[in-house]
């Protein structure tokens, strides 16, 4: 007869066996604000395009009783309204940066992708905007 060679291993229910790579989609906020660097711009509100991906890692699984076990998506789009009152920002990077310095105080999160967009300020585009990818460093300095 043969003897298997199968060990037993005893899990620690405290350690986690797991880590979740988690990402929160926001596409086409779309909010009125005076954004720019020229006259007009802050004259007059423009409609601006809002579009993240936010990539955060948790070690441990979305408790469905606690609201602060997530990346809230609707805590974020309130950030970003908030923000945007709050101030002008004369350029799409500067608007881009607060948004970023904001969202990084949640240590969870890795990454961000944020998209901005003008709708209304060149009759011949759909939209102008930037795009910018922004990563946490886990380098110490």
């Amino acid at each position: 007869m043969r003897k298997n060679n199968f060990k037993i291993v005893k899990i620690d229910k405290n350690k986690n066996l797991f880590n979740y790579e988690k990402k929160i989609l926001i596409n086409e906020l779309i909010l009125e604000l005076k954004l720019g660097y020229y006259d007009f711009e802050k004259e007059k509100p423009q409609k601006v395009k809002f579009s993240l991906e936010i990539d955060y890692e948790d070690k441990k699984p979305t408790n469905d009783k606690d609201i602060k076990s997530i990346v809230n998506y609707g805590t974020v789009v309130k950030l970003i309204t908030k923000l945007v009152k709050k101030k002008h920002y004369n350029f799409l990077e500067s608007l881009a940066e607060a948004v970023f310095n904001e969202l990084f105080k949640d240590k969870r999160i890795g990454k961000i992708m944020l998209k901005i967009e003008k709708l209304e300020i060149l009759k011949e585009c759909s939209s102008v905007g930037i795009q910018i990818t922004k990563k946490r460093s886990h380098e110490k300095f």
